[in-house]
């Protein structure tokens, strides 16, 4: 029986009793209303519910009569080995060994979805993270956008959303002309632009410019220029595009700032469209000599400029032109993650929101990651000012670094200890997981070896209570799943991750797989198999939501 399973029952119990108690009531309860939860202390039972305090009020009832009165019918459903009312009218159920047992075999055919649920079904969601300007390398900052950014959209979609992840491409504007002249300088053998881009990167790209375009140094300053910032630009981008793939992370859309800019046909740029509609609603004003939009109507500090007065759109103008951009594609809701340094753009962003006619509460999110640091960290040799994603990735490793990145809450400042991060110890978080999965795996293997299969399932021989403890963690997977993408923190799969591991390592140092010596094969045996690997598949789904290998050998 799941947490599914018993609310079901719970509802069916519900609605006769809340119509005896008040003509009509069972029309006001659903069954999303009943929600069940793991008691923290297994003594309570396996599984409990709020339902009767929840519901008292509505039905004139005192929450402890109600509660005892759910009960009793409870103790009456085949599957249930005990019900008992708790302190106020909390409602605590233990499950008979073959109802919980019969999860083992749930999951193993599930597969790869269980984990999956509905929670978020019929949500069309943009999601756009990392986003960074292609003038360098990514940095110790947009790893942590970008393991926590795919990650999320890998738990909203697991709940049932439709996802596309989006890379904003900051490829306009004078950063552009910026890089273009460092690496024009780098291929004169000149120093660095006062205001440019240093590092041993520019003069790598450099070298790449002046080996496609030979000639560059000899061409006029304004064409040397605009040709040295595209070539430069394309290799650059390639550059973090290859980072992120190595990075186990996915991009649907990548987004260029310059097709906002781009003229059409009637000559109109698709920000002279924004700037129209943003005025069609109402929230456009004209003021010396400039176009401005009251975004202090939707909690902004000050209304701000789309358009100088000289004619040149502001920076305000593309991010208005790019959230319209995303409602047109058919994003209802628009999800932006953006770095510790960009507070500011909260208010401004969702005064976008409410200027374009949509709810700043619902339509969009803006979730502010802290930063984060590594003890011992050097500088990037290449770059010469960050460290680099890619020299992370080489010292500390793909598993070990997304699934520390991942494990801790966005707004949590986070320093991460390489050290332990290569550690083969229990110490280590993702070793810890990772091993468990690889002993499962060898458990399987040798049960192989030994005759045991899963050819037999008696979900009732399943009785030891670190079985039972097991089970009732195994059976919470897809809640946990649809939590973390309601709240948009993935690091709550990690942490339950590890609360699996420590009951499947207590489960296996207390309950035998393999038959000692020559006793027989039993049920039992064949049946946890069965539990075995269906905590195998857990971690494994657990892991993949934070884009984490699962080894089935350390």
């Amino acid at each position: 029986m799941t947490p599914t399973d018993l609310s079901r029952v719970l509802f069916g119990i519900l609605a006769p009793i809340a119509d005896r108690r008040r003509e009509g009531a069972s029309a006001e309860i659903t069954e999303s209303m009943v929600t069940i939860e793991r008691p923290k202390n297994r003594d309570h039972g396996d599984w409990a519910s709020n339902i009767a305090m929840k519901l008292a009020k509505t039905l004139g009832a005192n929450p402890r009569e109600l509660a005892t009165e759910i009960v009793e019918q409870l103790q009456k459903t085949d599957g249930i080995a005990s019900a008992e009312v708790a302190g106020p009218g909390f409602i605590n159920v233990r499950l008979e060994a073959a109802a919980a047992g019969q999860l083992a075999k749930t999951i193993v055919d599930a597969g790869v979805a269980y984990g999956h649920n509905t929670s978020l079904a019929g949500e069309s969601i943009n999601l756009e993270f990392v986003s960074a300007n292609p003038v360098g390398p990514l940095h110790i900052g947009h790893t942590r956008w970008a393991a926590l950014g795919d990650s999320i959209r890998r738990v909203l979609t697991a709940s049932g959303a439709e996802v596309a992840s989006e890379y904003y491409i900051n490829d306009a504007g004078s950063q552009m002309d910026t890089f273009g002249r460092s690496v024009l300088a780098a291929a004169k053998g000149e120093p660095t632009p006062e205001d440019g881009y240093p590092g041993a990167y520019i003069a790598d790209l450099a070298e790449a410019v002046v080996e496609q375009v030979p000639v560059l140094t000899e061409m006029p300053e304004d064409e040397a220029v605009r040709t040295a910032r595209e070539i430069a630009y394309g290799l650059q981008l390639d550059e973090i595009k290859a980072s992120l793939t190595r990075f186990n992370v996915h991009f649907d859309i990548w987004f260029s700032e310059r097709t906002l800019h781009a003229a059409g046909d009637d000559g109109r740029s698709d920000i002279d469209a924004a700037v129209d509609r943003l005025r069609e609603q109402g929230h456009v004003y004209d003021k010396d000599d400039a176009i401005w939009v009251r975004t202090t109507e939707f909690g902004d500090d000050k209304d701000r400029v789309i358009r100088r007065g000289n004619g040149v759109y502001t920076y305000f103008a593309a991010d208005a032109a790019y959230y319209l951009n995303k409602g047109d594609r058919g994003f209802r809701h628009k999800i932006y993650l953006l770095g510790a340094d960009h507070h500011g753009y909260v208010h401004r962003l969702k005064a976008i929101a409410g200027a374009a006619g949509d709810d700043p509460e619902r339509d969009i999110e803006v979730l502010i990651g802290q930063l984060v640091s590594i003890n011992g960290a050097r500088l990037s040799k290449r770059a010469g000012n960050i460290i680099e994603l890619d020299d992370l990735q080489s010292w500390i490793g793909t598993d070990a670094l997304r699934y520390s990145l991942g494990r801790s809450p966005a707004d949590s400042p986070l320093t991460l200890d390489p050290e332990l991060l290569r550690k083969r110890t229990n110490d280590n978080p993702v070793f810890y997981v990772q091993y468990a999965h690889a002993r499962t795996c060898a458990v399987r293997r040798n049960a192989a070896e030994t005759g045991v299969d899963r050819s037999v399932f008696a979900p009732e021989t399943l009785t030891h209570e670190t079985e039972g403890a097991l089970l009732g963690a195994l059976q919470d997977f897809p809640r946990v799943v649809a939590q973390a993408a309601e709240l948009r923190e993935p690091h709550r799969v990690a942490r339950y991750l590890e609360e699996i591991a420590g009951l499947y390592h207590r489960w296996y140092d207390n309950c035998r797989v393999i038959p000692r010596g020559d006793d027989p094969i039993e049920d039992v045996h064949h049946t946890r198999l069965w539990l075995n690997d269906a905590s195998r598949q857990v971690i494994a789904n657990g892991l993949d939501l934070l884009g984490v290998s699962a080894p089935e050998r350390m």
